[in-house]
């Protein structure tokens, strides 16, 4: 899936790899389960957008840009749990080439884990591990998703 920026995206958020169904409908977090949406949106007081098109408006508006960690891998379903054979994206030439990015930021354990053993290195860029805003971390209620996810907000603000 190709990354979501321009040369004014000054965050980058990073999944592990798009789930089946973000594959299916063709954009980042596009299982309608996932709340990162509905958080990112929250920061804001915005409605939650809906479809590709307002979900992309969104992230370039507010300056958010999306990829991956995996450039590919070998994965049953959407369970980071089974990654087996990981190739790592080139993020450099994907974002951090094309746009002024201050922080990056991973969501959930597991990309935070493979960013530091096979990008970190190399980049030379740490980042910093947020939640999941998958459904199987339910533990985690939409306003306290939110509260965490706020800590990006003083690279974004105008």
């Amino acid at each position: 899936m190709a990354p979501v920026c321009d040369g004014q995206s000054r965050v980058l958020i990073l999944g592990t790899m798009p789930s089946p169904k973000s594959r299916e409908v063709g954009y980042h977090y596009g299982n309608p389960q996932n709340r990162f949406w509905r958080v990112m949106a929250a920061l804001w007081g915005e409605e939650p957008p809906r479809g590709r098109e307002a979900c992309r408006d969104l992230a370039l508006r507010r300056h958010f840009a999306l990829d991956d960690v995996l450039a590919s891998c070998t994965i049953t379903g959407a369970s980071d749990a089974s990654i087996k054979d990981p190739v790592p994206n080139d993020l450099r030439a994907r974002v951090l080439d094309r746009a002024p990015i201050q922080a990056i930021f991973c969501t959930g354990a597991t990309s935070h884990r493979l960013y530091t053993r096979l990008i970190e290195p190399t980049l030379g860029i740490p980042a910093t591990r947020l939640p999941s805003t998958s459904p199987t971390n339910a533990s985690w209620s939409l306003e306290r998703l939110v509260g965490a996810y706020r800590v990006m907000l003083s690279y974004l603000q105008d």
